[in-house]
């Protein structure tokens, strides 16, 4: 797996594909969508898989939202509000907190590519971007606002900072018949750090006082059972693609996110919309 910093992800990437060995990128694959696009055609004309790291798809709440939005018990979903803060109010002087363009830091190459991948992979490709991207404590991004137009006519509005000092509400879609309202953070990484491992019973179960809840204008939410995390199953379609499945995460889908991380880039230097280009 390529764990380098996000700058060295396509240079060592591609010198595993020459080897001909199989290869998993951290997300978000590249820093840009063009070098991220060459290093998928180039592992395609080899035939060598690739896949890109991008586990939290398997995020207990994402999973709930995927399910809901899925059986259309919001019926016609209108707005996708995704909220990713973590606290981290001092630099650090790590790489992923460079200023500098070439060595791919900032929150938008890092929390941002999950936010962005969870909305691609659940509203389709976006249209149009407007972002605000602001460095208020490293060099590089780190407080970021973005509002995505997809093409299939949701908007969905995406937040990340290092200032996240009080408790986020991860979701809130919107839709004809109702609303989900989902507060906290998945429970994996939390587990993972107390020592909880894939397959003892607890792991990926969420309590119920964290719950979140649909809300349907009659005055009474109802709670919604936060389906089971599953990060081990990244890994269980790694060992499928070894044997010839499919990726498990298309590394196609990282550079259709990566193109709208170029034009939030853009949009957020000149203060306009941007149509996003996938070409």
């Amino acid at each position: 797996m390529v764990a380098a910093p996000n700058r060295h992800h396509v240079e060592v990437g591609r010198l595993f594909v020459g080897l001909g060995v199989p290869v998993v990128v951290d997300k978000p694959l590249a820093i840009d969508a063009q070098s991220a696009a060459a290093l998928v055609a180039e592992a395609e004309a080899s035939s060598v898989p690739l896949t890109v790291f991008q586990n939290r798809r398997w995020d207990g709440d994402f999973l709930t939202v995927r399910q809901l939005v899925g059986a259309g018990h919001l019926g016609k979903v209108v707005r996708f509000e995704s909220r990713f803060d973590k606290w981290a109010p001092e630099p650090t002087g790590r790489v992923r907190e460079s200023g500098d363009p070439a060595d791919g830091g900032g929150l938008l190459l890092d929390l941002g590519s999950h936010l962005i991948d969870q909305a691609i992979e659940l509203f389709g490709p976006v249209e149009t971007v407007i972002a605000q991207l602001d460095a208020v404590v490293g060099e590089a991004d780190d407080d970021d606002m973005l509002l995505l137009r997809h093409q299939s006519g949701v908007v969905s509005q995406l937040g990340m900072s290092v200032l996240g000092s009080m408790p986020v509400r991860r979701f809130t879609v919107t839709g004809s018949a109702g609303s989900y309202v989902k507060q906290g953070l998945d429970v994996q990484e939390g587990q993972l750090a107390r020592g909880v491992l894939p397959g003892d019973a607890e792991w990926g179960v969420e309590e119920e006082d964290r719950w979140g809840q649909v809300w349907n204008g009659s005055g009474e939410p109802k709670p919604v059972p936060t389906a089971r995390g599953a990060y081990e199953a990244f890994y269980a379609g790694v060992r499928e693609m070894l044997d010839g499945a499919p990726p498990p995460v298309d590394p196609a889908d990282a550079v259709r996110a990566l193109a709208v991380i170029d034009a939030a880039r853009i949009s957020s230097a000149e203060s306009r919309a941007v149509t996003v280009s996938e070409g």
